[in-house]
């Protein structure tokens, strides 16, 4: 079983990445472009935690393993948004 501490730690790197991206993608959205470096970075910090995620689901109980899930789904969501604006201001080609 996964500890509560690493638990709760990798909760708030999850809370930390999804409002840095967030704020990247609505900069993106008002812009009308976006910052190549900062715009990348959240999206590599967004799979990092995904596959942390994926790490800590292996030892979690049954109600962390839901709420990982959960917090999983929100990241992907994110980050299918994020390659999508990316795609749109490169003219929907792949780079």
């Amino acid at each position: 079983m996964a500890t509560r501490a690493s638990m709760e730690a990798l909760m708030q790197q999850c809370e930390d990445v999804i409002r840095y991206a967030q704020d990247q993608f609505k900069e993106s959205a008002t812009q009308e472009h976006y910052n190549n470096d900062d715009y990348t970075t959240a999206l590599q910090q967004l799979e990092q935690t995904y596959q942390d995620i994926a790490k800590m689901a292996h030892s979690a109980n049954g109600q962390q393993r839901d709420q990982l899930h959960r917090m999983r789904l929100q990241i992907q969501q994110l980050q299918n948004s994020m390659i999508l604006e990316g795609q749109a201001f490169r003219g929907g080609e792949f780079s």
